[in-house]
């Protein structure tokens, strides 16, 4: 079998996996799985109080409305505090070696500075870069390929993923039941002791949703706050932007979470991105289009992880794209391929990228292990 068929026969096991398991979490939601109302006179049938207290999740004025369905999942301190502890919690990987954390690390916007390429038990490799965790309320599908529709249900392909943390998933499930800290703490947030596939992937996404990045310098400028102030290169750098970046990376998002074909020459891996979801002729290379928010520390670059530098990246667009029949239109222009910019304008935008690093969100206590 070739490699392309075995990555192929991989994607197809995995999206099967958690279609059964998506069904799993509908059915255990439907018999009751969501967190009810606040009663401060409720008791469980332990006699303990269950009370869990409501979360607001963030909602920057500058950001257009979340998607995600907080009334299927409301955040509450106690599922938050529960989500942090499983992301964190190295037990979920097959020698206890890899935590979610250990690749989604807050330093670098959650996403992996360490590896070019997902970097898992055993000292393996995976074949496409880590992507930040920052934001998640806003996104519809998620990898770079976008095999992942709904975020409640993310969390299994790391943990089950052969190269990433190699777990059965019902293992993990066990082992989390068995664990001396958790029942607790599901009882506290979901008002039962018993971890089933719902409240542990549930809690998670709680944790996830609160990791929310909006206080750069840029977000202080554009909301007139104390500290908004940008520098004339970076004001330049703001307009070229705008002008012949924002095609792709829209609204304080910077994103418009679309597929698109960036002119990158195929590596040895030979991914062919979101066709392999779709199988569709005109998804060929394309890959998801990622957030530039705390882009100066999510590095390496695209979805191989192939530029470790801001550089790079600007000098591949300037320069370095690739004709294809999927190309993006945004990158060819009368027959012209890339984005013309001199070098003085590629400073300029890369002086105003700094200014979408948020070290509130990098440095913020609440997100970290400890």
């Amino acid at each position: 079998m070739s490699e392309q068929a075995r990555h192929n026969a991989r994607k197809i096991g995995l999206i099967v996996s958690l279609f059964l398991f998506g069904l799993a979490v509908a059915c255990q939601t439907k018999s009751g799985d969501t967190v009810p109302t606040p009663d401060p006179t409720s008791t469980n049938p332990g006699g303990i109080q269950f009370n869990p207290e409501p979360v607001t999740l963030r909602r920057p004025a500058n950001f257009p409305a979340p998607v995600y369905d907080l009334s299927q999942n409301p955040l509450t301190v106690q599922g938050v505090a529960l989500g942090k502890a499983l992301f964190y919690d190295t037990q979920l990987s097959r020698d206890s070696s890899v935590s979610c954390g250990f690749c989604h690390q807050q330093f670098a916007g959650f996403a992996h500075s360490d590896h070019p390429l997902s970097h898992g038990i055993d000292n393996k490799f995976g074949t496409r870069n880590v992507p930040s965790l920052q934001n998640a309320a806003w996104g519809r599908e998620f990898f770079w390929d976008g095999g992942i529709t709904d975020l409640n249900t993310l969390f299994i392909a790391p943990i089950t993923n052969p190269v990433e943390m190699d777990l059965k998933f019902a293992d993990a499930l066990a082992r989390v039941q068995q664990s001396p800290k958790y029942p607790s703490m599901f009882k506290s947030a979901f008002g039962s002791d018993t971890v089933t596939t719902a409240r542990f992937l549930k809690a998670i996404s709680q944790f996830v949703l609160t990791l929310v990045s909006a206080d750069s310098r840029y977000d202080k400028y554009v909301r007139k706050e104390a500290g908004g102030e940008l520098t004339s290169d970076e004001l330049a750098g703001l307009m070229l932007f705008q002008q012949k970046c924002a095609t792709c990376h829209a609204t304080d998002l910077f994103t418009d979470h679309s597929y698109r074909n960036n002119g990158l020459p195929t590596s040895s891996i030979n991914d062919q991105g979101r066709y392999t979801i779709t199988l569709n002729e005109a998804d060929r290379l394309k890959f998801k289009v990622p957030s530039l928010r705390n882009v100066e520390r999510t590095f390496p670059y695209m979805h191989d992880g192939r530029f470790t530098t801001l550089e790079q990246v600007l000098t591949h667009y300037t320069t370095n794209v690739k004709d294809s029949p999927t190309l993006d239109a945004a990158l060819k222009t009368n027959g012209k391929l890339g984005i013309a910019l001199t070098e003085t304008e590629k400073a300029q935008v890369i002086s105003f990228l700094k200014t979408l690093t948020d070290n509130t969100f990098l440095t913020n206590r609440a997100f970290s292990a400890n």
